[in-house]
């Protein structure tokens, strides 16, 4: 007598759609439709979870391949860095970028130029080749870039750097509002004489700096020359412009709250401060910029810091630009600003009564 149970594919045969179809009862059509985003308005509810239900029972996965020829397309997005995987920050916009790629079903193939002009033209070519359904590119650190011509052969958005030429867009940090929030952070506790320490000749000092005298001249305060200190951007940079201000100098002439370029230069001031018998913050607040991860929250005391939005950097770009695929429509090429927040611990108090 003949079985009257549903076959089932045997051995390590991989099941297909059309087993799927037979095991929930089911036009092979309908499967198709729950696995290419078409069963809204054509399947009702209850056959789509009879249809899944089926397929878990199965292990079946559709075959990205076969589905991407479909579609005319990989599946898969390219990121192209300059020096980001070697910055304490690359795991963030790397993990924001990846993990919104894998919600989508696209995976991200990663190339690290070096920075080397000639080896990021290579590598988009590469990925062009490659059939990728469109890319990112990110630097290390905020900047006008070169972008390289292949990048304008397919959907392409920037992370953490603006095209020299405007031509795509791009998603940074709000820089001058995070200069603004940082201030704000330290006028919140009673602070008027404030400093700041740090900074290169770069976008991001530009941008912080300015949002800084933003929030002071708001209030009426007007910055001394001689307390914006530029130092750099290291530890070391930190602990000398902290011994300019405050080595030698009276309690009542000297600033009592410091905005430091990032958290490095933080670091050198809370060093300053304890070899000048300053204690952070009961005589010294210190707001840091970043807030570097194995740094930051092991400084002492803790460091309060604007954090730099590295992940939300990369969930945005990948968002932007699987937008774009599934359009088919390049989007504007507008700078989209992302919130720097406040990461709140132990180095801002109130200011201290002379």
């Amino acid at each position: 007598m003949g079985s009257t149970e549903e076959q089932q594919p045997t051995g390590k045969q991989r099941p297909t759609s059309r087993d799927v179809a037979r095991l929930a009862g089911v036009s092979h059509t309908a499967v198709s439709f729950v696995f290419n985003g078409r069963a809204e308005g054509n399947l009702s509810p209850a056959t789509q979870e009879r249809i899944r239900q089926a397929a878990a029972r199965l292990g079946y996965r559709p075959d990205p391949v076969a589905r991407g020829l479909r579609r005319r397309r990989t599946a898969v997005i390219g990121l192209v860095t300059d020096e980001i995987a070697s910055s304490p920050f690359a795991g963030r916009l790397l993990r924001g970028a990846m993990e919104t790629a894998w919600d989508s079903e696209h995976l991200v193939l990663t190339v690290d130029s070096g920075g080397d002009p000639a080896k990021e033209d290579a590598a988009v070519a590469e990925l062009l080749d490659r059939r990728v359904d469109g890319i990112i590119y990110a630097a290390f650190s905020l900047r006008r870039v070169r972008v390289p011509e292949g990048l304008h052969r397919t959907h392409s958005v920037l992370a953490n750097c603006i095209p020299e030429d405007d031509s795509l867009p791009a998603v940074i940090p709000a820089e001058r509002a995070g200069g603004r929030t940082a201030a704000r952070l330290l006028l919140a506790e009673g602070h008027r004489r404030i400093a700041h320490i740090g900074g290169l000749d770069d976008i991001a000092s530009v941008e912080r700096l300015r949002g800084f005298r933003d929030a002071l001249r708001a209030e009426g305060i007007t910055v001394p020359k001689e307390w914006v200190v530029r130092t750099g951007g290291e530890i070391s940079g930190g602990h000398e412009g902290a011994l300019k201000l405050f080595d030698g100098v009276p309690a009542d002439r000297r600033p009592t709250g410091v905005f430091c370029y990032n958290d490095r230069v933080a670091a050198g001031v809370l060093h300053a401060a304890t070899r000048l018998g300053l204690s952070v913050p009961e005589d010294l607040s210190v707001v840091g910029y970043d807030d570097q991860e194995h740094m930051a929250a092991y400084l002492s005391p803790p460091l309060t810091t604007v954090a730099l939005p590295h992940r939300a950097m990369g969930e945005a770009a990948t968002r932007l630009l699987l937008d774009a695929i599934d359009t088919g429509k390049t989007p504007p090429a507008t700078v989209r600003r992302l919130a720097c927040p406040v990461i709140s611990r132990a180095s801002v108090g109130p200011a201290p009564i002379r």
